[in-house]
């Protein structure tokens, strides 16, 4: 889990924001698919949402130290 925060850590804002909103729009795709049939890892939206979280938290500590610095 370090390793996914370090390689975060090295992204720009606007990356991490692109990467956010697709992982939205996957985890959205998943939802829909799964009522059609079930995957066969069914943690796979729970997987979706952790790194979702992961990144957001990373977003908003680099978005809260960029309004520091100015």
């Amino acid at each position: 889990m370090k390793n996914v925060i370090k390689e975060l850590n090295q992204k720009n804002i606007k990356e991490l924001d692109k990467e956010a909103q697709s992982l939205r729009e996957e985890i959205a795709k998943t939802k829909l698919d799964w009522t059609a049939n079930q995957p066969k890892d069914t943690n796979i939206l729970i997987k979706k949402k952790k790194k979702l979280s992961q990144i957001l938290t990373v977003l908003q500590q680099k978005v809260e130290l960029e309004k520091l610095n100015k």
